[in-house]
């Protein structure tokens, strides 16, 4: 395989790790813990891996394990820094015995389920560290929650004799790992289960998970685009850039983003849900920048749009949920021909609110509100244009406004969206770290016979020796929710607090950032050599969590 010197050069980066896992470890464990809500309904439902304590990993005495063959599998979306995870995970087993062994299951879940898998071996696994994507082993959506899924994983697992699971992925990743993980103890067939916490979305996080891993190299990567976009904007001095970033469910994405390149606007989708914003809200406050803007001869300016605002906008919900409705399996709709005669059709069946929000929405974004459905029947957000949508909807209003003599600018537009772009991306010195210590950290929890816990590493702002590393029972994470018409157990989803530093630090920053006195910062691309403070840099959510930034 060719190689670019940078691949090269960065293969023999040699990650770092906490001082507790640097030589030998013993497990400190705290209190019993309980579900974050719900507490019996989710007690009842583990009752083999609820109340679990949390584990600390301390500098020790040598200790012999005996050998154990393990199984790792790579799902959902992919995140920089996954193989790094592998490695740490790796490397953790054969220190702490060289006999152990490391397969892969092929694909995501469906590997486990189907039976394949590959051993990883010390060859394949240096040509990965240090590497974005998740190409050594694949990765894929195929959900475990069936028991003969967890069957199939058994017979497999016997085969091999792997002793051991982990799961590396996001919320929905590691809710599958805890209900494996309990169906196993429930069985008694000796197979562990652990979890490793990954998402770019950012939306995996608590007390105990500070930040899921790719999340900072996915920003670092979209902020240096946002960067680059805005010096142009500053030098050309006549776009208005309407970017959207990856991120359905929360929008961390978007506030890290604008945290790093401070645009003129950055939309929050908690905050519109919170305030109960209208579509026309969204665009009027947009419009009052741009006005002011080209009163001060600025016709330019950045606005960032989190992926899944349309989600968060009260009406828009309540349209959504209505044409999902609708649509579910509808031969009806399906059958007509015409763009024109699907719209006449939908507006005769909405609520008359829906029925007005759904005829104010330009004709493009609304059919695409009517396109298929994903496997659960669902709009697909990330179709959604958004950031089309809001352009058209602001020149609309510009046009009204110039006819009316309050607006004597010139508005010309730019749209974009930023997703794969930074999912494989080379991961930063940080995810190399953090996910090499995640998968060390997976190792020992094997070796000491724990089940149902996800690899933890806190203190990420202080230097990656100083870095707390161990593991928090999942069931800890998790609440009931209704999913597809039932309450499921499943991991709190972790949106952006308004009352948190992050945002509140955005709140108390946006009016400069919008005004005349252009305040853009321009971040540059990810820096994986030169002074710690350049190249070791976490996020600036988790410095401003922290205190480190005022």
């Amino acid at each position: 395989m060719k190689k670019s010197p940078l691949q090269i050069a960065r293969a023999s980066y040699q990650p770092k790790l906490p001082k507790a896992l640097q030589g030998n470890v013993v497990l400190s464990e705290g209190h019993a813990t309980q579900s974050v809500a719900d507490q019996e309904e989710i007690k009842n439902l583990f009752p083999n891996t609820y109340g679990m304590p949390l584990i600390q990993f301390k500098e020790g005495e040598a200790k012999s394990y005996p050998a154990v063959n393990v199984g790792v599998i790579l799902s959902g979306g992919q995140a920089p820094g996954g193989h790094n995870v592998i490695s740490g995970l790796f490397d953790g087993l054969k220190k702490l015995n060289p006999a152990n062994r490391l397969y892969g299951f092929l694909g995501g879940p469906s590997g486990l389920i189907d039976h394949k898998y590959i051993e990883l071996t010390a060859d394949i696994i240096d040509e990965y560290r240090n590497t974005g994507g998740f190409d050594i082993i694949g990765s894929g959506r195929t959900k475990l929650e069936e028991t003969w899924q967890f069957d199939n994983g058994i017979t497999i697992c016997k085969e091999l004799g792997i002793k051991a699971i982990v799961i590396i992925g996001g919320d929905d990743s590691n809710t599958n790992a805890c209900v494996l993980a309990e169906y196993y103890l429930q069985k008694q067939c000796g197979i562990q289960v652990i979890g490793c916490p990954k998402t770019i979305d950012g939306d995996l996080k608590n007390e105990m998970i500070e930040t899921s891993f790719g999340f900072d190299t996915a920003c670092k990567v979209y902020s240096e685009l946002i960067g680059n976009i805005q010096r142009d904007a500053n030098s050309a001095k006549k776009y208005w850039h309407f970017i959207r970033l990856m991120g359905r469910s929360a929008s961390h994405i978007a506030l890290e983003c604008a945290l790093q390149s401070q645009p003129n606007i950055c939309i929050i989708s908690e905050e519109v849900e919170a305030k109960n914003m209208t579509l026309n809200d969204i665009v009027n406050d947009i419009v009052k920048v741009v006005v002011a803007r080209a009163e001060a001869g600025l016709n330019f300016g950045t606005v960032l749009i989190p992926e899944g605002l349309i989600e968060f906008i009260p009406a828009m919900k309540k349209l959504i949920a209505e044409l999902n409705d609708m649509l579910a399996h509808n031969e009806e709709f399906n059958a007509l021909d015409t763009d024109d005669e699907k719209r006449q059709y939908v507006k005769a069946k909405l609520t008359p609110e829906s029925r007005t929000v759904y005829s104010d929405l330009p004709k493009g974004i609304a059919r695409q509100l009517t396109l298929d459905r994903d496997p659960h029947g669902n709009v697909q957000v990330s179709l959604i244009e958004t950031e089309k949508l809001l352009i058209e909807m602001v020149a609309k209003q510009l046009a009204i406004l110039k006819g009316e003599g309050k607006y004597k600018g010139k508005f010309a537009s730019i749209n974009h969206f930023f997703g794969y772009e930074g999912r494989c991306a080379i991961p930063s010195n940080f995810d190399a770290d953090y996910c090499y210590s995640l998968g060390y950290a997976a190792s020992i929890l094997i070796s000491e016979g724990k089940t149902g816990y996800m690899a933890s590493v806190r203190n990420l702002t202080a230097p990656a020796a100083e870095w707390i590393a161990g593991g928090v029972p999942i069931t800890m994470m998790m609440n009931m929710e209704k999913r597809h018409g039932a309450m499921k157990p499943v991991i709190q989803k972790a949106l952006v607090k308004l009352d948190g530093k992050p945002f509140q630090y955005l709140a108390a920053h946006r009016e400069s950032w919008a005004d005349a006195n252009t305040s853009y910062v321009y971040p540059g691309p990810i820096q994986y050599y030169g002074p710690s403070e350049v190249c070791d840099l976490p996020t600036r959510t988790l410095l401003i969590e922290h205190g480190k930034i005022g």
